[in-house]
Parts: structure tokens; C-alpha cells; sequence
């Protein structure tokens, strides 16, 4: 009996110094307890001209940083961007563009510099570490083609004194051989369009408009058509026409840019001559930077643009 006594007592002992291994059990007062966060195996993904539309990531063509940021300090890190990657959802073949890393915090966030290229194609960016098994995918899409759009030019009398000079795009296009209108970008959308006219060439002395203040501007439009009127312009009463340059300026969401560039002779009847220039132009003065960029539309008269 004491011996049955003795075997009961050193089981009774035994569960007392188990408590707390088995699920259920109380933890102890120093043990860390689940504070609800659940670290993030895969960072967040960010470049610098990353604009979201309708649910896909666009990138502008170019020279861009790309940020990846961690929950936890994370090494080692690999990051691989290209549309070879499309062709590999496991490996990274070695056609894929590998990025050079550098983190300042320990490794919570890193950056690169990408040179992203393409005409609207998609691509991926793969991020790596020790804690996947699977690449951590970011689909993108490279926008490198900045807008397009034919715009009419006419003038005529107001009730102030001056004409009224509108810019429009044409409502059918005989150019594009399609019904409807030359407006628009293929790839990101269409974001704005400015009209500015000025008094003396403001590609002269640079190319960042305005180099000189613009004598009429037209409020930024968001949306094609093109549709803009600047009212009040003043013609001549010399009997020599007045000349104006014209700069339309047109933005896709990822900020690619297309400038048409134009002069305008207005005379005292509001009577408009419009003379496109059909190749880049440059500033004077030894500066090589192209200030404009477009395939004019071949159409005589005072249209300015292009569809395409």
C-alpha cells in the first residue's frame, strides 16, 4: 500500500511541473504573448512613376527607382524585373534583369534604379528572400508612348476686340480613316491637355515651357476631345499680321509627354494662317536637348498633330 502510495504521489508531482507544456495550459508571466500582428512574408512594392489604373500597375519608360519595404529587418533580398519573367512562374530565367540593392535601415526597406522599356507590354517584378518558397510577383506594365491628337485650328471675330482662336479635335478624320475622334492614348489613358500661345518662340533659349510667360493659355483639359477657345486675341491693325507660336501639350497618366508646336499669323479681319513645324525642334545657342516630339498629320491647312 505505501509503496502504491508512493508511485501516486511522484505522478501527481510530475503533472504539477508540466503545466503550461501542453495546448490549453496557462503560459507563464515572462513568456511573449501573440500581440495579433502577423509579419508579411512579402514586401510592398513601389517605383517612382507607378501609376494605378483599373486595376493594373503602369510604369513610365525610363530610368525609375524602385522601392521594396519589409514588416521585418529582411536579408538576403533579391529582386528581378522583365517581361522574361512572364515565361517562368517558379525560376528566374537569366534573361531577367537582376536589381542592384541598397538599404540604409537594416534592412527594412531597399532601392534600385530600373531601366524600364516597352511599348505597353507587361512584365513582372520578382521579389526573393530566405522566407519564400515562391517568388513574391508585382505585375506592371510599361507605358513608353506619350498621347495623341489631331487638333483644328480656326479664328474668328468676338464681341471684345481681338478674335476668338479655337483648338478642337476634328469630330471625323479622314487622316485616320476612322469615324469618331483622333484623341487619346493607347496604353495608361489620356490625362490633360494645355494650350499656350505666345508672343516670341519659347523654344528659343530652352526647352522647358515656359522659358517665357504665355500670352494666352487655355485651362488644363483632363479628358479628349480637345476642346479649348481662347477668346479676346488680339490680331494687328497695321495691315501686317501678327504672329503667334503655339505649343499643345498633351500628358498620359504615367506623364509621357507629346508637344505639337506651331506658328499662327492672325490678321486684323481674324483671318488665321497656321504653319506646323513637321520636324523636332531644338533651342538656338548650342543646346542639343529636342524640345518637341511628333509625326505631323500631312494634312495642309491649320490642322496640328497627328493621330498616331
Amino acid at each position: 500500500m505505501k509503496k502504491l502510495l508512493l508511485v501516486l504521489l511522484v505522478v501527481a508531482l510530475a503533472s504539477f511541473l508540466l503545466v503550461g507544456c501542453f495546448p490549453g495550459t496557462t503560459p507563464d508571466d515572462d513568456e511573449d504573448e501573440d500581440d495579433g500582428v502577423v509579419d508579411e512574408i512579402c514586401p510592398t512594392v513601389a517605383v517612382t512613376s507607378q501609376v494605378a489604373v483599373t486595376g493594373k500597375n503602369y510604369i513610365k519608360a525610363g530610368s525609375q527607382t524602385i522601392t521594396v519595404t519589409f514588416a521585418v529587418p529582411t536579408e538576403p533580398v533579391s529582386v528581378y524585373v522583365g517581361a522574361a519573367l512572364k515565361d517562368n512562374p517558379v525560376g528566374v530565367p537569366s534573361t531577367a534583369d537582376e536589381v542592384v540593392l541598397y538599404t540604409a535601415d537594416g534592412g527594412l526597406t531597399y532601392t534600385g534604379t530600373v531601366l524600364f522599356d516597352g511599348d505597353c507590354d507587361e512584365a513582372y517584378i520578382y521579389v526573393l528572400t530566405c522566407e519564400t518558397c515562391a517568388p513574391c510577383k508585382y505585375p506592371y506594365t510599361v507605358d513608353g508612348v506619350g498621347p495623341a491628337s489631331e487638333i483644328t485650328i480656326a479664328s474668328k471675330a468676338c464681341a471684345c476686340v481681338g478674335c476668338d482662336l479655337t483648338f478642337k479635335t476634328p469630330t471625323q478624320s479622314a487622316v485616320c480613316g476612322v469615324t469618331g475622334v483622333c484623341c487619346g492614348d493607347a496604353c495608361s489613358g489620356f490625362a490633360s491637355y494645355t494650350i499656350d500661345l505666345y508672343t516670341s518662340d519659347p523654344f528659343d533659349d530652352c526647352c522647358d515651357v515656359p522659358c517665357i510667360t504665355p500670352a494666352y493659355s487655355c485651362t488644363a483639359g483632363v479628358a479628349c476631345p480637345v476642346d479649348c477657345t481662347l477668346s479676346c486675341v488680339t490680331g494687328t491693325t497695321t495691315g501686317t499680321a501678327k504672329e503667334y507660336w503655339v505649343v499643345a501639350t498633351l500628358l498620359d497618366k504615367v506623364g509621357n509627354r507629346k508637344r505639337y508646336y506651331a506658328t499662327i499669323e492672325l490678321d486684323s479681319a481674324c483671318g488665321v494662317t497656321v504653319t506646323e513645324y513637321p520636324e523636332n525642334k531644338t533651342p538656338t545657342g548650342g543646346l542639343v536637348a529636342v524640345c518637341t516630339d511628333w509625326t505631323t498629320d500631312g494634312v495642309e491647312g491649320a490642322t496640328i498633330g497627328a493621330c498616331k
